[in-house]
């Protein structure tokens, strides 16, 4: 079965018993609160495949880990290659291009604006999965990024969350309000637009206000719910601005100094210890014109390093301040009653944003000091570039924006004692899609299908894993089933092992390229000329795709 709408919509129907009849509204199938689990669903902004320790990692992430090393961990976990239209799918469990974010808001192209899927927000052709947790009986909370809408009626608060307090834009300095363009990023807590206080630590804060949140949900005195709560906990960090407290980054000083060659080996090796990849993979090559690290500079190779011990330190951060959340949770007596899935919204940032974004260049040269003193702190604007981005991808092809490997395949796992008795690392494929059918049938609720509150709905296109992490089904989607990916005119189409790629760059043809990606993970092998058959069959499935997702090729054609 192809994964397009107007061809899988009776199979995934059935296959998530889906009930479709006029202005139905949720069902829900548990009888008390208690029956039903509390949901943390974990985003990270940006992170490598390899950034946790549990897939093959340095940086100390002992929380994370433990979660990861008790639950299901995808070595195959597809997203969008960018965050909004990942954050898009993740909230409705439809393809970006049928929900608002075709393209991402700020990268819209003439020929894109004011079309159908191409809105810049998440539109109301879908019902969110907070909103139908809350129609449900859940408690709906949010933290963190939201990047899909900047307006009131766009924002959290309308689509169904209770509590929330967000940064509207795709990113901002994680000490201040800094804009990651010129301009202040916005914030708005309960739908209002808010200033942030003068202490101001992005993963500390988003922390802060979650386990406020969590613990004013307990009955006084008591370790129980007055009912369930769908935590939905985004994490802006290890976004741009890499940024980070003094004494997080020391702990990692020195850590990198070796560069980002060996990195990139250690990783790969890590990644082949925990499983997450074959022992037979050999890891993509560096990016044409990047230097190997025994070619730079000795003052080079000290600013380089320094980005990857405040990148480390980021990644630090994350798990400590989730393990606070996990310890407000083990406190109140509801660790075990919580699923939580934790993922990243694509693959690393690896770009050298003062090329494709001369203005973001400008701003930086206008906002901030990245003298190796200053780096890290709140007035520095930096990313760390395609070379760090390979080791944290590693053993994959390219990083963010891209659909290669290395853009769409994200950290991700599943951690729910109930349903997982034992950790495992799993290779099925498995998308973003996915997690809202999942987490309704845990939850016990039905998607409306079609018609939600007198307005009509798409149904959701992903499926549950339930079944198949029960240890029920031997997978998710079978090896028929068409996975597509589209974003800057950067395309992919995937079927079993078979995948094809179309990379159009700023001055270079563009082909369609084919890989078998079961013994090309790296996808360094173009198929192409020798497998013609292949090649047109596969590119059909993209034609069929592009029709059914309503895909507007952008024009003219985006830097990023």
């Amino acid at each position: 079965m192809k994964w397009t709408p107007a061809k899988a919509r009776l199979g995934i129907v059935l296959s998530l018993g889906i009930c479709c009849w006029a202005n139905a509204v949720t069902t829900v199938k548990a009888d008390t609160p208690s029956s039903r689990p509390n949901i943390l669903l974990i985003v990270v902004d940006d992170m490598g495949f390899t950034d946790l320790g549990s897939f093959g990692s340095e940086i100390n992430t002992p929380n994370l880990d433990k979660l990861a090393r008790a639950g299901v961990r995808f070595s195959s976990f597809y997203t969008a290659s960018t965050c909004s239209p990942t954050r898009a799918m993740l909230l409705s469990g439809i393809d970006h291009h049928r929900v608002g974010l075709g393209g991402m808001a700020e990268s819209l192209m003439p020929n894109q604006k004011g079309q159908p899927g191409y809105e810049g927000y998440l539109n109301s052709r879908i019902v969110s999965l907070a909103e139908l947790l809350r129609d449900a009986g859940y408690h709906t909370y949010m933290t963190g990024k939201w990047h899909l809408g900047l307006a009131k009626t766009q924002g959290p608060a309308a689509r169904g969350f209770e509590k929330s307090f967000v940064l509207l834009q795709a990113g901002g300095g994680h000490f201040d309000d800094l804009g990651f363009v010129p301009g202040k990023a916005l914030y708005r807590e309960d739908g209002e637009l808010v200033d942030l206080p003068g202490d101001f630590y992005s993963t500390k804060f988003y922390s802060d206000k979650m386990i406020q949140y969590i613990e004013a949900n307990f009955v006084r005195d008591q370790r129980q719910v007055d009912k369930p709560f769908f935590a939905y906990l985004a994490y802006t960090a290890p976004h741009w601005p890499l940024q980070a407290p003094d004494a997080s980054i020391e702990k990692y000083r020195g850590r990198y100094d070796a560069g980002y060659d060996k990195l990139h080996e250690q990783r790969l090796a890590g990644a082949k210890v925990h499983g997450l990849v074959p022992e037979h993979v050999i890891g993509a090559p560096g990016e044409h014109g990047e230097l190997p690290w025994d070619q730079l500079s000795k003052h080079e190779k000290k600013v380089e390093a320094r980005k990857m011990e405040i990148y480390a330190a980021m990644v630090d951060d994350i798990d400590h301040h989730v393990g606070r959340v996990l310890d407000t949770l083990r406190t109140n007596g509801q660790l075990e009653n919580t699923l939580i899935v934790f993922m990243s919204d694509n693959g690393a940032e690896g770009h050298r944003l003062e090329r494709i974004w001369p203005a973001v260049g400008d701003w930086v040269e206008q906002c901030c000091d990245n003298s190796y003193a200053n780096m890290g702190k709140a007035n520095s604007y930096l990313w760390y570039g395609p070379n760090w981005a390979r080791a944290g991808m590693a053993p994959f092809s390219r990083y963010k924006a891209y659909t290669t490997e290395g853009g769409i395949r994200a950290p991700a796992f599943v951690s729910y004692p109930e349903v997982v008795k034992e950790g495992k690392v799993v290779a099925n494929f498995v998308s973003v899609m996915d997690v809202m059918p999942t987490v309704l049938e845990l939850a016990g609720i039905e998607h409306p299908g079609t018609r939600y509150k007198n307005k009509d709905v798409l149904p959701m296109q992903g499926k549950s894993m339930l079944s198949f992490l029960r240890g029920e089904a031997e997978y998710v989607h079978d090896a028929n089933e068409v996975m597509g990916w589209e974003l800057f005119n950067k395309r992919a189409i995937r079927q079993g092992n078979w995948k094809i790629v179309f990379m159009p760059e700023p001055d270079r043809d563009a082909r369609w390229q084919l890989f078998n990606v079961e013994v090309d993970l790296a996808e360094q092998h173009d198929l192409a000329a020798e497998q013609p058959a292949k090649l047109q069959q596969m590119i059909d499935l993209w034609k069929d795709y592009e029709r059914d997702n309503g895909v507007i090729i952008s024009d003219p054609l985006s830097r990023y």
